[in-house]
């Protein structure tokens, strides 16, 4: 049940700026008159609840090792508890389409979809879903379209993991051992896979072009995943496809820029202060103003760090910071209710400590999804 009441004497991020005026929450929307009763926030940060636009965090929770899948349902709670104690009102979980098989393949994708499915009206936090498809997966696409249907599924994004340079060359792929291990497959049959689908990239691009003409017209969100070049851009900008997730290069985040793209960069990225994987790091992306969105991408922790980490870096104030994990990638996704504390949006915002920088409170659409340390005898005072 959402909560009616009023903070007071907190410091509360507007969309025109900081602001001590009391907040009220009423039906799970922000109020412009006081609401139930009067809860004392002195000495802490009110911001809107962190929307996340990527993230596979939960994937540890469905399957802390590989093959222990069994009840699914209860690792999606457990996700969306960690989700809430990070700030995060609105995930959406990025999950694979994948030839790569195991945990990265049409089965446990639909495995996933459907556990999702089953949680989601019983946590406060919104979630939302994620088909990652591979390019090549050619032969799957119409399974892919179906499970989009089912499963409500509002964003799709495409992504090549093919290591074409190696295959072209004749050459063994690095780490074939253990990715055959992780698909169920042999080394063997594994590589024959990889190199069937290599020999067929001539018909991708015309099958994503029709693909992709279908689900705009449905009204999907379409992204591209680890653009590398403007020519990667141009293609998927042609297609329709409006978001670009972690680019990898300045030159195809700027193509992304020119074509109107939001641009989506990986917030541990930010944190660490450097690409995990050697790609350019985030923060050089930040400061030339080729950023829309920070996402958890695998660090549920990560998006409010690394506001503070831009904060502290100089690159802007924390009230642009957090509009790259709150209002950014809400108009990204389509997500007009949400964002920032307007009035008449969705009550999303956490309460801040800000000496520690810990979340110590999460409301979803005005619901506690999330409440610890002494804040929460405020809250719970007749």
């Amino acid at each position: 049940m959402a909560i009616d009441c009023t903070f007071v004497g907190a410091r509360v991020l507007t969309p025109s700026g900081w602001s001590a005026a009391p907040l009220s929450l009423s039906e799970g929307y922000v109020q412009d008159s006081r609401a139930g009763r009067e809860i004392d926030l002195s000495g802490y940060l009110v911001l809107p609840g962190i929307v996340d636009a990527h993230g596979d965090g939960f994937e540890r929770h469905m399957a802390p090792r590989r093959g222990a899948l069994r009840e699914a349902e209860y690792g999606v709670v457990a996700a969306a508890a960690e989700l809430a104690a990070n700030g995060i009102t609105t995930a959406v979980l990025a999950q694979f389409f994948s030839w790569e098989g195991g945990m990265r393949g049409p089965d446990f994708a639909e495995h996933v979809f459907e556990s999702v499915c089953a949680v989601r009206p019983s946590v406060p936090v919104d979630l939302r879903l994620q088909l990652r498809l591979e390019t090549h997966l050619m032969d799957e696409f119409a399974r892919a379209e179906a499970a989009i249907d089912r499963f409500d599924i509002g964003y799709v994004v495409f992504n090549d993991h093919l290591p074409h340079k190696r295959l072209a060359e004749g050459r063994t792929p690095p780490r074939l051992t253990g990715q055959a291990l992780k698909s169920g497959r042999s080394p063997e049959t594994h590589l024959a896979l990889m190199q069937d689908l290599h020999a067929r990239s001539a018909e991708v691009p015309a099958a994503l072009d029709n693909l992709s003409d279908s689900l705009r017209r449905r009204g999907i969100v379409l992204g591209s995943h680890d653009d590398s070049t403007a020519e990667d851009r141009v293609a998927s900008s042609k297609r329709g496809v409006t978001v670009s997730e972690f680019p990898e290069t300045l030159e195809a985040a700027h193509a992304a820029r020119a074509d109107g793209a939001h641009i989506v960069l990986g917030a541990p990225n930010v944190v660490r202060g450097a690409s995990h994987a050697g790609n350019i790091a985030a923060q050089n992306l930040v400061a030339a103003g080729l950023c829309n969105a920070l996402a958890s991408d695998y660090h549920y922790p990560s998006p409010l760090r690394a506001a503070f980490r831009l904060e502290e870096l100089g690159l802007c104030d924390l009230q642009s910071a957090w509009r790259m994990v709150s209002a950014g990638p809400a108009q990204m996704l389509g997500l007009t209710d949400r964002g920032d504390l307007e009035l008449g949006k969705r009550a999303d915002l956490i309460v801040l400590n800000p000496q520690t920088r810990r979340v110590v409170a999460t409301f979803a659409a005005g619901k506690v999804a999330h409440l610890s340390g002494p804040v929460a005898e405020r809250f719970l005072r007749d």
